[in-house]
């Protein structure tokens, strides 16, 4: 048995999602159809996260096993031309131990949020950006991020769905930057709740836009209410995973 790492790099606009479910096609589904039309095999494909219907992915860190021993090139190339125009991609492909893990070895994760702030809709960005036309106060909503930084309960900004065992999560970076008509948020985390990034841009936005949040009464709180919408899943795209620095579980 040999475990492939690979970096996927997807358009998640007509996807449901990272999982794979009968509701229609997701990453994981496109991906083992590919590698059953390649080798016969259907893997499972562990992801360094699971990202929801409609997310994009720069740099997914992944992970299969194969019961052959093809090289890394080989397996990328064949999955790749099976994926047939999908909007999922392998960059990089790489034969790692048995002891590493997509999601378990991961030691922080890294999103993207873009929101395009201008009158004019977008066109050419049409379903990979959040449009809001009226103008965002950028210095406002820098002074409510720094308060997002740090070790915190984050029910307030928690999905009613979320699974995960503790709302304690540590947000390392908030960046909030402007380049051109984009309004580009990058979060650093070692791991995120559900649905935590989209609701902390949706609060920020809001805040940019003059509704008043109190940043430490949110965290308060703790009760999704208190906290701002649901920014749209078009915005967001996984950046990358980062491991650790040996020369196999590396930053990608």
């Amino acid at each position: 048995m040999t475990r492939y790492k690979v970096i996927l790099e997807y358009d998640g606009t007509n996807l449901i999602g990272w999982q794979e479910n009968a509701q229609g096609p997701s990453v994981q589904s496109l991906l083992k159809d590919a590698i059953e039309k390649f080798c016969g095999a259907r893997p499972d494909i562990v992801g360094a996260g699971r990202t929801d219907a409609g997310v994009h992915a720069i740099a997914m860190c992944a992970h299969f096993d194969l019961d052959m021993n093809h090289d890394a090139n080989t397996v990328m190339r064949a999955v790749n031309f099976y994926l047939n125009n999908a909007p999922v991609a392998i960059l990089d492909c790489e034969i790692v131990p048995d002891e590493f893990n997509a999601r378990f070895s991961c030691v922080a994760r890294h999103y993207k949020y873009i929101v395009l702030n201008r009158s004019a809709p977008p066109v050419l960005n049409k379903n990979r950006v959040w449009w809001v036309p009226r103008k965002l106060d950028i210095e406002k909503m820098r002074s409510a991020a720094a308060k997002l930084i740090g070790k915190h309960d984050f029910t307030s900004f928690r999905a009613s769905q979320c699974q995960a065992k503790s709302p304690i999560k540590t947000l390392d970076s908030c960046c909030i930057e402007l380049c051109g008509d984009n309004v580009i948020f990058e979060f650093s985390a070692r791991s995120f709740l559900h649905h935590q990034v989209r609701n902390m841009v949706g609060t920020l936005v809001e805040i940019g836009l003059g509704t008043e949040y109190d940043i430490d009464s949110v965290f308060a709180a703790c009760n999704r209410s208190a906290a701002g919408a649901t920014a749209p899943a078009s915005g967001l795209y996984f950046i990358r995973a980062d491991y650790a620095t040996d020369d196999v579980m590396k930053s990608e």
